[in-house]
């Protein structure tokens, strides 16, 4: 089955592995089918491992091979990489501040963004989608650049792209979790709690495709874009899960779960990469 992906067209692998992600989101919100809640030290562990795991595949899966790609461009090795990645964290920031949104866990009186009536729900998914896009942007540059030559001497494998892609799919779990617990503690049904929570991260095979065929068609962008996506995942880390992981007391437990998060993204990539 590896081999079979490897020899299908780039798209198409960044088509599966953004679906591989919506899909482990999905078995994240179908928590709230079975069980009536989580414990919030549960939630604050989970929330903890999924930054642990983007911060570990911004560097490992997009900041060094962008690094090191860069270094037969003709320009300084490191300036790809910086733009690129001040680019992916600036667009988020500008997101944060003009989309209406609102982070799990918190009161209605906490919602980001410009003035709005949106409901609860609808606030929930736009603020758990909104860290999907960057998501499916970094597995689908992540698939392209592995096609291509120079970037797969520079790290950018078909084998790290994978790497990518279940660490990516590990820290979706929670994700889809933080969508659906509350949305039910507040009153929603489980089956509209799960397909809101499903629904989050519906936007991942879409931008996967986006980065993959963007890379493809216009290779000169490629060391920008991977520095693109993991600034934008870096700022989703450091804005919001490290703060929402940390929010209910347990500061030492969710460091800790953040840490191995970290480790276990660091072993997968390195192993398959």
């Amino acid at each position: 089955m590896f081999e079979t992906l490897k020899s299908l067209d780039p798209v198409l692998q960044a088509l599966i592995a953004g679906g591989f992600t919506w899909l482990v989101t999905a078995l994240g919100a179908a928590l709230v089918v079975f069980t009536r809640g989580l414990q919030r030290w549960v939630v604050d562990a989970m929330l903890g491992f999924a930054s642990g795991v983007m911060l570990a595949a911004s560097y490992w899966s997009l900041l060094a091979p962008a690094i090191a790609m860069s270094e037969g461009l003709g320009v300084p090795g490191w300036l790809p990489a910086a733009l690129g990645f001040s680019g992916g964290a600036l667009v988020l920031g500008l997101t944060d501040r003009l989309l209406p949104h609102l982070h799990p866990l918190m009161p209605m009186s906490e919602a980001e963004g410009l003035p709005t009536s949106w409901k609860r729900s609808t606030l929930l998914v736009t603020a758990i989608t909104m860290h999907n896009v960057p998501e499916g942007l970094a597995v689908g540059v992540a698939f392209g650049a592995a096609s291509l030559g120079l970037a797969a001497q520079a790290g950018a494998t078909f084998e790290a792209a994978v790497a990518l892609a279940i660490g990516i799919g590990l820290q979706n779990f929670p994700e889809g979790v933080a969508v659906a617990m509350p949305l039910r503690a507040a009153g929603m049904s489980r089956a509209r709690s799960f397909w809101a929570g499903t629904f989050s991260a519906a936007v991942e095979p879409v931008a996967a495709v986006i980065g993959a065929a963007a890379v493809l068609n216009v290779q000169a962008i490629l060391p920008y874009a991977l520095a693109f996506a993991a600034g934008a995942m870096v700022y989703v880390v450091v804005e919001e899960l490290i703060p929402e992981a940390q929010q209910g007391g347990r500061t030492d437990l969710a460091t800790a779960a953040t840490v191995i998060g970290f480790t276990v993204m660091m072993v997968l990539d390195v192993a398959l990469g």
